[in-house]
């Protein structure tokens, strides 16, 4: 094989967001991830919503029903 043609790997720790750490090899120095296995939805079982610059927020907004309130009439007495 020819020298220098790959990457050098480095053993790094990968920190998640949900506080989760474990070690793997990458080419950066360092790893910071927002879902890992341990908190991810399809490894756990649990639905959590991850709102990222209020995506969430945004589309039920833009989506939501609107409610229809009631028309308020009112009657004067005429004398």
């Amino acid at each position: 094989m020819k020298e220098k043609m790959h990457p050098e790997l480095h053993e790094v720790k990968v920190h998640c967001a949900c506080g989760n750490e474990f070690m793997t090899r990458s080419t950066k120095k360092e790893l910071r991830v927002e879902v890992c296995a341990a908190c991810h939805p399809f490894f756990t079982g649990k639905q959590r919503l991850m709102d990222t610059e209020g995506r969430v927020e945004k589309f039920n907004k833009k989506y939501a029903k609107k409610e229809a309130a009631p028309a308020v009439v009112e009657t004067t007495p005429e004398a």
